[in-house]
């Protein structure tokens, strides 16, 4: 028997401008519930060495972007995996997904990377 499981709603995306003010939110202050929210969403698809792989395969493709059936292979696993993964990271908002026909097409979202980065930094203030 099949149970229904309500799916993860994506958190909202942050751009780099909410994150750092004058300092480095995470190291120069307080985070808001929200942005602890998404940026521990965001650092935990980012938890796990196939997903930062498939990342990295992905920024590295030639147009930057890469399509499902290409990922497979590099990271030895099946499809179904493969794309289990490349939920989280699209959920994360650190992937984008383009459906075409049968296939779909990640991109890396780099406002995404810049606001993780952001998050960490420390900036002089």
């Amino acid at each position: 028997m099949r149970q229904n499981v309500a799916m993860p709603s994506a958190l909202p995306m942050i751009q780099p401008d909410d994150l750092a003010a004058c300092c480095s939110p995470v190291i120069g202050g307080v985070v808001s519930d929200e942005a602890a929210e998404t940026l521990a969403r965001m650092f935990k698809a980012l938890g796990d060495p196939t997903r930062v792989k498939l990342l990295s395969l992905i920024a590295a493709a030639e147009q930057g972007e890469a399509c499902i059936c290409d990922m497979t292979e590099p990271v030895g696993l099946s499809q179904p995996t493969v794309s289990h993964h490349m939920r989280l990271l699209v959920e994360a908002g650190l992937a984008t997904r383009e459906q075409r026909g049968k296939w779909a097409y990640y991109r890396v979202a780099p406002d995404a990377l810049r606001a993780l980065a952001s998050a960490l930094a420390p900036i002089a203030c």
